[in-house]
């Protein structure tokens, strides 16, 4: 497709009146060519193949296949259109990055949003295949802000704690909460760029200026705000790699 021409997109929502505002919406956008409209998931997946959509603006709870069994099934096939999730919860934002999806709109869409996550299909769209594949590890988050979902770069975080079953991702001199386990969420940030340094808390590497001893058998790493953080014991020997120990 070439990167200067409308988008082919196909909404799925089972809600009437929320098909109806996405079309209102994407009738403002020049970029977007709306070439169809589905209410469940089977449906969606029909068409698919028949209008080969490059977007779905994409619901997620629906009666029998809901958006995330939509997006599963998209994955494997060969020509994948751009996924755009529209849903009124924020609880599947993790489940939608794990599915590689461009973006996580918060209903009511507002148009301002809307044309946000559009210029991210742009913009992936026109990326060199290689800068366009997926890494291994998360590159961002979607987390909620007040009333909409707001992406941060796994680059900008500085450090993570965990505050009983959220994360709270700390960016220069604002934070936000993400819903998930602590464990998770190292599984999905690069090894080369983070370190876990105790059970509540991840940094990342190169926000470390030094290791500090306190001559009682307590380490702490110093961020370069002067930051202490506690090392726990069983992740010692991993930041003593940090002085090539």
């Amino acid at each position: 497709m070439a990167s200067d021409s409308p988008i082919r997109t196909l909404v799925v929502d089972d809600e009437p009146l929320a098909i109806e505002r996405l079309q209102i919406l994407c009738a403002r956008e020049p970029m977007i060519d709306l070439v169809g409209t589905a209410s469940d998931g089977e449906a969606a997946l029909r068409l698919l193949e028949a209008l080969e959509p490059e977007m779905l603006l994409l619901d997620i709870a629906m009666p029998g296949l809901d958006g995330i069994g939509v997006a599963k099934a998209i994955e494997k096939l060969d020509k994948r259109p751009a996924i755009i999730f529209c849903t009124a919860f924020d609880q599947y934002a993790v489940a939608a990055f794990d599915l590689a999806a461009t973006d996580y709109l918060l209903k009511p869409v507002a148009q301002d949003r809307l044309a946000r996550a559009v210029a991210r299909v742009i913009e992936r769209r026109r990326a060199p295949p290689e800068e366009a594949s997926a890494s291994d590890h998360a590159q961002e988050f979607w987390v909620p802000h007040r009333s909409e979902m707001i992406r941060i770069a796994a680059q900008d975080i500085d450090r993570i704690e965990a505050e009983r079953d959220y994360m709270r991702l700390h960016v220069g001199v604002r934070s936000f909460l993400l819903h998930q386990t602590i464990t998770e969420l190292e599984r999905r940030l690069d090894p080369a760029q983070f370190i876990r340094l105790h059970r509540s808390t991840i940094v990342r590497r190169d926000r470390i200026s030094r290791l500090s001893h306190d001559g009682m058998g307590v380490w702490h790493a110093v961020l370069a705000d002067e930051e202490r953080i506690r090392i726990g014991r069983t992740y010692l020997p991993a930041a003593r790699t940090l002085m090539g120990r």
